[in-house]
Parts: structure tokens; sequence; C-alpha cells
């Protein structure tokens, strides 16, 4: 990942290990930009603050390698991206100081929604956020769902579509009921405009065709006379007058005078004569055809006009024109068709209520007891890495209970003998518990956990999920804050164990975790002359691990002592990665007792 002027970030690049990489470094020197940046490759909101002083604007770069067949795959070839030659996807995003935001995608320029489908595709980034959220009994619940899996998807998939129907069915129902009085009033204009219309029985167009046949109809006398005109001008007059030959016979005499003319020339034009005679005959016998089918139709011309008051008394009531009053029609019978209000139709949508009702009852037992048995299956998981986490005696409990509601109350729903809330997640409320001695009583977590305790409750969580996590790359931000001593270790040893089937990438401040890194980066903060600071990105070899360790357990990298301690804690790692026994006890293990055990989904932890 490159990251230039984001923050005190001036520009950097970081090579991010396959197993577990660690970014280190003093307060203040940004490393909370590279979860920043992270933030911004997944289609993170882009704010203008985040931009360095002086620079135009920020630019985060990642090369992702999804996996063949993969959704992220097939989400970039969807969009038009383009892999590398070594089958790597490079994502890009950008703001500039005027907080615009620029998205790319293997070389295409894609919506920011984009990147959002891939991060969620290959990208989980956790901080202090996410555990304060795992507090919220609703996001208690997604855990406890994206724990079980799909003994849990399935059912509460075919909950949802049987309640959003039962939900249509019951406000269909109450608005009916309570509205009974106005619905038939409604009914009754309908069926009135439907029966004014039927009586009426208008054509599609009928209006602009009764218009045209009242303008012949009432321009009769005139047509004929205009008509009997032009027939007397091509044709000549009936009775043969010769004063009147028209056009025809002017014509036949110009054929003759030029058929008996000596020249040649003048003979050539007789057929073209003869020509316009022929065009002039046919229209004359049209003009005749016309005439003969023009008739003054007064009984005719009444009745056209009464229906056309009959059409536009229904247009002036419904739409500008009989086409658009028999989409009103047409409308109004499939409005009225859901207008019943008669004590059959009530009846009957009582009935499909409580059917809908019953069946989604009968659903959300079957999610509630799934979800009751993967609550003991999580619980056991998280208490056992609770045990490698410095808290031995601790318990976790993970509670499903109905969400009881009175039968009055909307939304409610029968459940066995109970009346629950039906909420779009089924009807169940999760809670975690905490016991953290025996003889203790189980609290929320929340409640009965100290800051320390509640980081290690929340990672324990994050590391039994990890196999429940499609996701390849996991980013965790100081999630070990108010972790410490041999606690810290074990959290250590839980991030690089989760490092074997995820890539894994930890800011943290523990030198204890920093210990197990495959790769170590520091972030270093530098102020210029000009007084302007500026924050790099550093690979640590072995030697400047340990002088960073010692930095970091107590500023001590200057002494014998500091150096000799984080040379320590390096070398218990390294033994501990490499599978050497080191008398941690139960550290290395898993929910089974065994290092390295199984999740619900099969995958190797």
């Amino acid at each position: 990942m490159r990251i230039k002027g984001l923050g005190v970030i001036d520009e950097a690049t970081l090579h991010l290990h396959p197993g577990l990489t660690v970014v280190t470094g003093e307060t203040g020197a940004g490393k909370t930009m590279v979860v920043t940046g992270l933030h911004l490759l997944g289609g993170g909101r882009a704010e203008a603050s985040r931009i360095r002083t002086g620079a135009r604007r920020a630019v985060v770069e990642g090369r992702f390698r999804p996996a063949r067949g993969g959704a992220a795959l097939r989400l970039a070839e969807d969009a038009g991206a383009e892999l590398d030659e070594d089958g790597s996807l490079i994502a890009v995003r950008s703001v500039g100081a005027d907080g615009r935001s620029r998205a790319h995608l293997g070389g295409r320029a894609v919506p920011v929604g984009v990147l959002s489908e891939l991060a969620e595709a290959l990208l989980a980034v956790h901080g202090q956020n996410d555990q304060l959220r795992l507090l919220r009994p609703a996001e208690q619940r997604a855990v406890l769902d994206r724990f079980a899996g799909e003994p849990v998807a399935t059912p509460l998939t075919e909950y949802r579509r049987v309640r959003a129907e039962w939900l249509a069915v019951v406000a269909e129902l109450t608005e009916r009921a309570e509205r009974s009085r106005e619905l038939a009033r409604e009914a009754d204009l309908l069926r009135h405009g439907l029966d004014e219309i039927a009586a009426v029985d208008p054509r599609p167009g009928e209006d602009a065709e009764l218009v045209a046949e009242a303008r012949r109809l009432a321009d009769a006398d005139q047509l004929r006379e205009l008509a009997s005109g032009a027939q007397v001008a091509v044709s000549g007059a009936a009775d043969g007058d010769p004063d009147a030959p028209g056009a025809l016979g002017m014509v036949a005499a110009a054929r003759r005078l030029l058929g008996s003319a000596e020249d040649p020339a003048l003979r050539e034009l007789e057929p073209r004569l003869a020509e316009a005679a022929t065009l002039l005959s046919d229209v004359g016998a049209d003009l005749g055809g016309y005439l003969d089918r023009l008739e003054a139709d007064p009984a005719r011309l009444e009745q056209v006009l009464a229906r056309q008051v009959q059409l536009k008394q229904l247009i002036r009531k419904y739409a500008a024109d009989v086409d658009g009053v028999l989409a009103w029609a047409a409308r109004a019978e499939e409005r009225l068709a859901g207008l019943d209000t008669s004590e059959e139709a009530l009846a009957a949508l009582a009935a499909r209520r409580d059917e809908l009702a019953g069946e989604l009852a009968g659903i959300a037992e079957k999610v509630t007891a799934a979800r009751t048995a993967a609550a003991g299956e999580l619980a056991a998981a998280v208490t056992a890495e609770l045990a490698g986490l410095a808290m031995p005696h601790a318990r976790i409990e993970v509670v499903v209970r109905p969400h009881e509601a009175r039968p009055e109350e909307p939304g409610a729903v029968r459940v066995g003998e109970l009346w629950a809330h039906a909420g779009a997640d089924g009807v169940d409320e999760v809670e975690l518990r905490l016991v953290p001695h025996p003889g203790a009583p189980a609290l929320p977590v929340h409640k009965g956990a100290s800051g320390g305790e509640l980081s290690r409750v929340m990672l324990a969580l994050e590391v039994v999920l990890a196999d429940s996590d499609p996701v390849p790359t996991l980013v965790f931000d100081e999630v070990d804050a108010g972790v410490g001593g041999r606690a810290a270790v074990e959290v250590g040893r839980r991030l690089a164990r989760l490092a074997r089937t995820h890539q894994v990438v930890v800011v943290t401040h523990l030198p204890q975790v920093a210990a197990y890194a495959d790769r170590h980066l520091v972030v270093d903060k530098m102020v210029g002359g000009a007084g302007v600071t500026r924050s790099g990105v550093r690979v640590l070899d072995d030697g400047q691990r340990v002088i960073e360790l010692a930095r970091m357990l107590a500023g001590l990298d200057s002494t014998e002592t500091g150096r000799a301690h984080a040379e320590e804690l390096l070398a218990t790692a390294a033994r501990e990665r490499a599978g050497e026994p080191v008398g941690a006890g139960a550290g290395g293990r898993g929910a089974d007792g065994k290092a390295g055990g199984r999740g619900r989904n099969g995958r190797v932890g």
C-alpha cells in the first residue's frame, strides 16, 4: 500500500506480510493514518481535513490479490477493471483539498461504492469503535448469526419473506377496518363514475373521429359548391356549353391544332398534351365520385353533435380526452377491487393474517433453535480464548431470549406459549454476559468487565469469529488498549495464530504484540528545517526491532537492560511461532484444548 499526502505522512510505501504485520511508532507519529488509508481504499468517507497541510490531494493506492473465482474478482470484472500480469488488482483512492473524491480500480474510474463492495470481500477493519458497537444488543445478535452461519441464515431469510407478506396483510386489514366508511364512500364514487362511462361506452379515439365527421356534415353545401366548380373547370359544363369547354376541351382543341401542323417540332408536343388530358380526366372522375358521396344529412349531423355532447361531459369530469377517460376507468376498476370492505372480504384478510402469523411463528422457532445451539458453541469458544488471555476463571454466556410483547402491540406474534415482537431479525434478543470468576453473577459485558477485560473479551470474539469471516485480510487498530503484562503476551499469541489463516495487520502500542510480527513497520516522525512535521514508514530488520521494542517497553532503547528484555521477548515469540514449547500453558491452544483447533466452518485456526 502506498500513502501520499495523508495526515502527517508525506509519502510512504507499506509492504505488508502475508502473515502478521505490526505497525508501531510514537504517539502522534501517524500510525492511525495507515488505518485511515485502508478505510479510504475500502470506500470509506473522504474528509478534506485528512489531507496533509500544503498538499493538493491525498492518494492511497493498494495492490490486492483476489482469489480466482471469488466474489472480489467477479466484482472487478463487472466494473471493467483489468488485472496486472501477476494477477493482482490495483485500487486507488484520491481526495482533493475541496473534499471531492475519485476512485479507480484496475485502471478504470469507478464509483466509490465499487471499492466498498470490493472491501466487503477482501478487507475487515476492527478498531475501538467496533468494540463499542459490539456492546449493542443488535450487534451482539449479528455476531451470533455470523458465527452460526447457514443454520441461522437460511431460516432467517424465509422468516423475512413471510414477515413482509404478513405485515402487508396486517396493514391492509387495519386500513380497511379503520377507514371502512371513508373507503365505502370512495367505492361509491368510483362505481358511479364507472357506471356513467359504461352508459356512454366511448371508443378509443372516438372524439377525434366525431370532430372530423361533424365538420364534413356541417360544411356539405359549401364543399359541394367548391367541388362542382372544380369539376366544371376541369371537365366542362354538363350540358356541353361551348362557352365553358373546361380544361379537357381546351386541351383537346390544342391537340387537334398541333396534330394538323406540318412542322414536326409542333407535332412532337401533342403526346405531352395527351398525358395532360389523361390526368385531367382522372381528376374529373374523382371529383364526380366525391360529389356522389357528399350528401347533406341533417339527421346524421344531429346524431354526431349529440354524441359529442355525451363525450364532452365525460371528458369534463374525468380526463382531457376519450383515451384518458378510458384510462381512468381502468384505474378505477383496479382501485375498486382493493376497496372491498364487506364482512366477507375482512374475514378473508383476517384468516390470511392468522395463517401467515402461524407460519411466521414456526419459522421464528427454527431461527431461535439454531441461535440457541450456536450460542452454546460461541460461549464455549470465547471462554476458551479468555483462558489463554490471562482470564482463566472467566466465563462468557450468550443468552438467547424472546423479545416479549403484549398481544395488542403492533408486530406481536404468538410463539409457543409467549407473545413476542416479530422484528426484522426474528423474535430473539441476544446478550453477551461475563462471569469474571466463580461465584460472581453473570452481568452484561459492558457492566461486568473492566476496560482491560472488555478489550480481551472483544479480541477473543474476533479470534473466534475469524473462522466465520470469509475476508482474507483483517486489520486491528489498537484493539489491545487497556491490556498489559501477561495478557498482552497472550494477545500477541492470538493474533499470531490468527495470521496462520488470514493476513493480519495490527496497529499497536504493546511490545508483547509487536514481538510476534512476521514483519515490523515503524512510523517515524521528523521535524524539518521549516518546522514542518513529516512521517514515513520503514521496515525494521532484527537489530532495529530490538531497539524499537526496547523503546516500547519503557523508553529504554539505549540501555543494555531494555535491549536484553526486547531480545528475550523476540526470542520467545520466535520459538512459539516455530512451534517450539516455551512453557506458556494454555496460551496457544484453541477451544478444543489443542493447538490450532478448527472453527465451525472447518478453517484451521
